[in-house]
């Protein structure tokens, strides 16, 4: 089976590690050896789906093989602000890199084209967030903090706008009749504390929380094989 990953940094295998960005492709490769899969791993630090699209147009055009499979995990960055601009002029108003509307429309496209090119698409909610965490990494060079609190109204609306467009991808699944696996549902129910789960900058999975991405995409495949 050949799948084809369109994400962001969390299945690109980013993790924060000792004040720097490293990637790491443990779940890609246990995951292709464990159930024979070819894996294009399309995913990009900072992508967003209107970033995303020009390569999901390219691919859509192409010949569709056998069992082709497209996993889309997208709207961390969709949903994410210039937190400089808001932290300098918090009585303004500012705008995400992709509003709702937008994204709505635009994911409704990509996974219509791939669908109508044959490949059977599957999307993925957004893990959760730690805004307290996250919050504290943004302000690490000096943004005021005391600035972005009075913009949001309290720290916890990051994680709530957060939540917001992986809902609209749980929805978005519903509407196209695509299957979805619940990555945020699975990082919820874990029994460890979210701070197990994430890094230092509250937002990317820590090397427990790739290694249960892994565990929930394992499940997915063992459903879908019936084994």
């Amino acid at each position: 089976m050949n799948v084809t990953v369109y994400g962001d940094s969390i299945l690109r295998g980013v993790r924060f590690q000792d004040g720097r960005y490293v990637i790491d492709h443990s779940w890609e490769n246990a995951l292709a050896e464990g159930f024979g899969l070819q894996i294009a791993n399309r995913s990009r630090f900072g992508n967003t789906i209107e970033k995303a699209m020009p390569r999901i147009e390219k691919d859509s055009a192409a010949p569709c093989r056998e069992d082709e499979y497209a996993l889309l995990e997208l709207g961390g960055n969709d949903c994410d602000y210039d937190w400089a601009a808001i932290a300098a002029a918090p009585e303004e108003a500012h705008e995400c890199k992709t509003p709702p509307e937008k994204f709505m429309a635009c994911y409704r496209r990509a996974i219509r084209l791939l669908c109508e090119s044959g490949r059977k698409v599957v999307l993925a909610t957004l893990p959760p967030i730690n805004s307290e965490l996250y919050l504290r990494f943004l302000c690490r060079d000096g943004l005021s903090r005391d600035n972005i609190v009075r913009w949001l109204g309290d720290v916890e609306h990051i994680y709530r706008w957060q939540e917001s467009y992986s809902g609209m991808v749980d929805r978005l699944a519903r509407e196209e009749n695509v299957p979805l696996i619940d990555l945020r549902g699975a990082f919820l129910r874990d029994y460890r504390r979210p701070e197990a789960l994430l890094c230092a900058d509250g937002i990317h999975p820590s090397m427990q929380g790739q290694d249960l991405i892994f565990r929930t995409l394992s499940d997915f495949l063992r459903t879908l094989f019936r084994v």
